[in-house]
C-alpha cells in the first residue's frame, strides 16, 4: 500500500467493524484512493464498488476490488512479475524528469521503472494482468522513493530506501466480486449512475491540497503520456487546467458539493470520514447528515501526516517554521435508520474506543 495523505490505515479496523456491524452486503466507497477501506470491506465478504477520479486510484480499484483472486491465473502472474523484474534498465521519461530534473527516484531505479512500464504497456495492455502489474510497479516505486509521501517536493538527500533496488511483488488479491468506477463523485451521484448500496462510505478531500498534484507521478505512470511539466516538482502541465480541479479543494464550493453527495447518494447508511482541521465543522457535518435519519459522531485521536510533523522548510532545506501540533481528531459520522446506526456504532466501539467528539 502506497504512502497516502489522508490514509485511513489507523481507522480501517474501526470502519470495517462498523460496516460489518451494519450488516452490509453491498458497499460504495466513493473516494476510494488506495482502496484500503474498500479492501477491508471486500475481505469481510461485501460486494464493493470503488469510485475515484484519479487514474492511479482507478487502477488500484481495478486490481484490488474488481479483480476476483479466484479467477486470476497465478502462474501467469508470477511469470510476468519475474519477467519484469529481470528486464535490463532503459532510461526514458521517468529517469529524465523524475530522477534528473527532480529527485523522486534514484536514476538506477528510474531506468528500471521506464523499462518495466514500457513492457507492461506493450505486453499486457487490455489483459486482466494490466492493472495488477501496474499496481505492483507503483507500489514497488513507492518503496524506493525519496519523499515524505506527497509528490509536491522531494528530500534534499537521498532517503536510504531510495538506494535499494526496485523490486515488483505480486499484489495480495482478494476473492469475491467488486466493481471499479472512474468518475467525479458529485456527477455520478447526481446522475444516478451508481446503483443502490447498503452502505456508502465517503472520505472526501479535506482542504485545498489536491490529490492530482500530490500524486502527479503516479498519475503520469498510469497514463504513460510523457506530459509537459513545470516547476521544481515537475508537475504535469494539465495540473493548471480547470478540469483537473475538484470542488472539494475549493473552500467556498466544497460544503455545497459535500452536502449534495450526502443528500443524494443511494444507500441505507452513510458513513463519512473527516477530521477536525477541515473546512466543515462537526456541527455542519451533523446538519448535512440529519436528513438521512439518526446521526452519531465518533472521534479518534490520530497522528498528523508526517509532512506536517517535520516543520516548514524553504527550497534550500532550511527550517523556517515550527510544528504547531502533531495530533488531530479523525471524525466518523454515521447516518441512517436509528437501529442500524446504533448497531454499527456499537460494533465500531469494540475495536477502538473513541475520544470525545
Amino acid at each position: 500500500m502506497i504512502k497516502y495523505l489522508g490514509s485511513k490505515r489507523r481507522l480501517v479496523g474501526v470502519l470495517g467493524a462498523l460496516i460489518e456491524g451494519a450488516g452490509a452486503h453491498t458497499v460504495l466507497d466513493l473516494f476510494t484512493g488506495t482502496t484500503r477501506v474498500a479492501q477491508a470491506c471486500k475481505a469481510r465478504g461485501a460486494a464493493v464498488t470503488a469510485v475515484d477520479l484519479a487514474s492511479y486510484a482507478h487502477v488500484f480499484a481495478q486490481c484490488y476490488i474488481a479483480t476476483d483472486a479466484a479467477a486470476v491465473d497465478v502462474a501467469a502472474l508470477d511469470v510476468a512479475v519475474a519477467e519484469l523484474n529481470a528486464l535490463p534498465p532503459r532510461a526514458g521519461y521517468v529517469t529524465e524528469v523524475f530522477c534528473r530534473d527532480a529527485r523522486y527516484f534514484h536514476p538506477d531505479n528510474g531506468a528500471r521503472i521506464d523499462a518495466i512500464r514500457d513492457r507492461i504497456e506493450a505486453g499486457y495492455a487490455g489483459t486482466p494482468l494490466w492493472p495488477i502489474l501496474l499496481t505492483s510497479l507503483i507500489e514497488a516505486a513507492d518503496r524506493v522513493d525519496s519523499t515524505t509521501g506527497v509528490q509536491m517536493a522531494y528530500l534534499k538527500q537521498w532517503a536510504p530506501r531510495a538506494l535499494r533496488p526496485l523490486e515488483l511483488r505480486p499484489p495480495e488479491l482478494l476473492a469475491g466480486p467488486g466493481r471499479a468506477v472512474r468518475g467525479d463523485a458529485v456527477a455520478l451521484v447526481s446522475s444516478g449512475a451508481l446503483s443502490r448500496h447498503d452502505v456508502a462510505y465517503l472520505d472526501p478531500p479535506y482542504n485545498q491540497h489536491r490529490y492530482f498534484t500530490n500524486y502527479h507521478v503516479w498519475e503520469t505512470l498510469v497514463r504513460w503520456d510523457a506530459p509537459e511539466h513545470y516547476g521544481v516538482a515537475c508537475k504535469r502541465i494539465d495540473s493548471r487546467a480547470a478540469e483537473t480541479r475538484s470542488a472539494f479543494n475549493a473552500k467556498r464550493a466544497m460544503p455545497a458539493a459535500l452536502a449534495e453527495v450526502v443528500a443524494g447518494v443511494d444507500a441505507d447508511l452513510v458513513v463519512l470520514s473527516y477530521n477536525d482541521e477541515a473546512w466543515v465543522t462537526p456541527e455542519d457535518l451533523e446538519a448535512m447528515c440529519a436528513a438521512r435519519g439518526a446521526v452519531e459522531v465518533l472521534a479518534f485521536d490520530s497522528k498528523r501526516y508526517v509532512g506536517a510533523q517535520i516543520g516548514i522548510h524553504d527550497p534550500a532545506g532550511r527550517r523556517v517554521g515550527e510544528v504547531s501540533h502533531t495530533h488531530n481528531r479523525e471524525l466518523v459520522v454515521v447516518a441512517g435508520e436509528r437501529r442500524r446506526v446504533a448497531t454499527a456504532v456499537a460494533a465500531a466501539r469494540t475495536v477502538a474506543p473513541p475520544v470525545p467528539a
